[in-house]
């Protein structure tokens, strides 16, 4: 799934994101109220994390604004007010599931899985698709040709995120950023060997290749010759 966290906290953030990456989903961050809304607008999230308390907007001002905008995303509120009065305004305000601090983490990764599952599979982004190859984020799977194709949880992120930018060259420091999480190129070879494996298995004994390295620039997933 493509979780949007809008968290303050830096270290609760960093924490929660590296433990939803490690369990196969994609995570993008926001730091305050006005940046979480704006991300949260646009509708390309399957869940959304909010925190309560947050600089500029506060999290139920967020949600109540995007479920007046027809903005559906499932979203759970985190915070560390837990009485049974400050839950149901959370609700009330639009939120789909609360969690009081402190929480255990594999609780909130089941929660997050519930409301995403609660979406239904045929909403739009549950199955992205480039030629052949198709990529189901809510079963966890990849096919090509009708082929179940194995992959590991890190092969799953790289490739979600490629076919997410089908067509577009990604580079080298982008996949760094949103499937390792790292800010900076720690001159390794990683990736390298990532996109390696990842093509032997979604190209390996196909009529064409769709995984294509751009000399220079990157790679690029598309239908077509490179």
């Amino acid at each position: 799934m493509k979780i949007l966290l809008i968290e303050d906290d830096r270290e609760a953030a960093q924490y929660l994101a590296k433990g939803l990456r490690e369990s196969g989903h994609t995570v993008d961050l926001a730091a305050d109220g006005d940046e979480g809304y704006d991300l949260a607008a646009t509708g390309n999230y399957d869940v959304l994390i909010v925190d309560r308390m947050l600089p500029r907007r506060d999290g139920l001002s967020i949600i109540t604004q995007l479920r007046a905008e027809h903005v559906s995303t499932p979203a759970l509120i985190l915070s560390a007010l837990g009485e049974v009065d400050d839950r149901v305004k959370g609700l009330r305000a639009g939120g789909d599931d609360y969690l009081a601090k402190p929480y255990a983490f594999s609780e909130l990764a089941a929660r997050v899985e519930a409301l995403g599952r609660r979406r239904g599979p045929s909403d739009a982004g549950t199955v992205l698709r480039v030629g052949d190859l198709e990529l189901d984020r809510l079963a966890h799977r990849v096919q090509r040709a009708g082929v179940n194709i194995p992959v590991q949880p890190r092969e799953f992120r790289l490739l979600e995120y490629l076919m997410r930018n089908a067509g577009q060259v990604v580079t080298r420091t982008m996949l760094l950023e949103h499937v390792w999480d790292y800010h900076f190129d720690p001159q390794t070879n990683v990736i390298d060997v990532h996109i390696s494996r990842l093509r032997a298995k979604i190209d390996k004994g196909f009529d064409r290749p769709l995984l294509h390295t751009v000399r220079g620039a990157g790679y690029v997933i598309r239908d077509g010759e490179d």
